[in-house]
């Protein structure tokens, strides 16, 4: 489960910038995560309740305080775009060829997303 690792990250990040702003509290963080990142949501929270924990300061593992935190999805859903007929378009399938034209010569716009959005701290 590489969504684990993701998360250690993301409080590491998180934990970061608290202590840039003084902060010795993280209250939430609001993801943005695309369809095609390659990141299951349901296992991202799953790691989310494992990483954050009890994470309270003087407990060996930090000086931010993470307990009672929460966290806020965003699921981003996949666009492509159509070089060959300039069109937008949401595809079905794996394989992103243009509803319109049937061309094959697509760009994904988003869905690779995996963004720290917000971040709420005390």
């Amino acid at each position: 489960m590489h969504e684990l690792a993701l998360m250690a990250e993301l409080r590491h990040l998180a934990e970061e910038a608290a202590s840039r702003e003084g902060a010795s509290r993280i209250h939430r963080l609001q993801l943005r995560i695309g369809s095609l990142s390659g990141v299951d949501a349901d296992a991202l929270r799953s790691a989310f309740a494992v990483v954050m924990a009890d994470r309270e300061p003087g407990d060996g593992s930090g000086s931010i305080d993470t307990q009672g935190s929460t966290l806020e999805l965003e699921v981003v859903r996949t666009v492509c775009f159509c070089a060959d007929c300039q069109q937008e378009f949401a595809p079905s399938d794996v394989i992103h060829a243009c509803p319109r034209c049937g061309a094959l010569s697509t760009q994904v716009l988003r869905g690779r997303e995996l963004e720290l959005v917000a971040l709420e701290v005390s």
